[in-house]
């Protein structure tokens, strides 16, 4: 029985946590591959872009709400999700028109397009902290629990439990159609194989007639789509504040590079491993250890490995262990 209690604590602390930070993180790095699968540069403006697609979501929510619009038990974010997806498509649309359009007609090299999307973040980030202000916002109206600790411990009569809240259930469920979708449209559509084959051969993409514009207006649509719900749910199971991502842009690069920059298979594995890293080296294993260790064995402390305010340090050192070691990532995507 304790070692079932064991695990069942591990798997409400690290496993379903980490879990559903790998499906936010994942998005997220899948915007940022699918940018550089297409464009080949690194977009340093992406953790601002999902900043803003959630931000008018939460302006949205709020309208709703006023207004008595719901679907409780499920947040009413998830209704206004297409407005924000809209917003940040526009806005993206518009500084590829009059930013990143001028680079491309120049045949800037890479790092000039990396400087100019460093000046987009710092633009974009000003925009959202004069809209929606600098401090946290909570806008999750629906049901809190789809199941509690204590129900979980009256069905099955263990001293520990698991709770699954309803923003961690929505993140998972919509990250799964999320991915199957964009997976069905890269690999099944005319748009997603001409998209594909910009990315492999871009000389022989243009002699096999495809055209470029449309293809750089279709990944800034996706890479809009998925930093908006990659921001919003982040924001859902979190809350939103905008800093925050900014710094979340840390562990989605590492994400990306680690399974392979261009790869969006590679992104999805990258955000799985680098949110179990951080989660898996950052908890107290004390009480794990409890269970399963004799009382005279047990050391003193939390047998914790790092503290959590060393988190994104954790996503740094993969990073640069992953650029040293195996640039091009697990699925070799483009060298770095």
């Amino acid at each position: 029985m304790d070692f079932i209690n064991s695990f069942v604590l591990l798997g409400n602390y690290v496993i379903i946590p980490a879990f559903v930070y790998g499906c936010q993180l994942a998005l997220g790095a899948l915007g940022v591959t699918l940018v550089y699968g297409i464009l080949r540069f690194s977009n340093f403006a992406h953790g601002e872009s999902m900043a803003f697609g959630a931000m008018v979501t939460i302006l949205v929510t709020w309208a709703m709400q006023s207004y008595g619009i719901s679907i409780h038990p499920l947040p009413t974010a998830l209704l206004a999700l297409p407005f924000g997806i809209a917003a940040l498509v526009f806005l993206i649309l518009v500084t590829d028109k009059f930013v990143y359009r001028f680079y491309r007609k120049q045949r800037s090299a890479p790092v000039v397009f990396l400087i100019a999307s460093i000046g987009v973040m710092f633009l974009y980030n000003g925009i959202i902290r004069f809209i929606i202000g600098p401090n946290d916002q909570n806008f999750n109206d629906g049901e809190r629990f789809i199941i509690r600790v204590s129900e979980f411990k009256a069905m099955t009569g263990l001293d520990e439990g698991i709770a699954l809240r309803m923003t961690q259930g929505v993140t998972i469920v919509v990250s799964i159609a999320i991915v199957a979708a964009l997976f069905w449209f890269l690999n099944r559509t005319k748009t997603g194989k001409s998209m594909r084959a910009f990315s492999d051969n871009r000389d022989l993409a243009l002699l096999s007639g495809i055209n470029p514009d449309r293809v750089v207006m279709i990944d800034w649509i996706l890479t809009g789509v998925l930093a908006t719900i990659a921001g919003t749910l982040y924001g859902l199971d979190k809350s939103f504040k905008p800093f925050t991502y900014q710094q979340l842009l840390l562990p989605i690069f590492a994400s990306a590079i680690v399974g392979g920059l261009g790869s969006p298979i590679g992104a999805i594995a990258g955000g799985f491993i680098v949110a179990f890293s951080e989660i898996m080296l950052t908890y107290a294993y004390r009480k794990f250890f409890f269970y399963l260790l004799p009382e005279t064995w047990m050391p003193d402390g939390l047998i914790q490995l790092l503290s959590t305010d060393y988190k994104f340090a954790v996503s740094f050192t993969i990073l640069v262990i992953v650029l040293l070691v195996r640039p091009t990532g697990i699925f070799k995507g483009q060298s770095v």
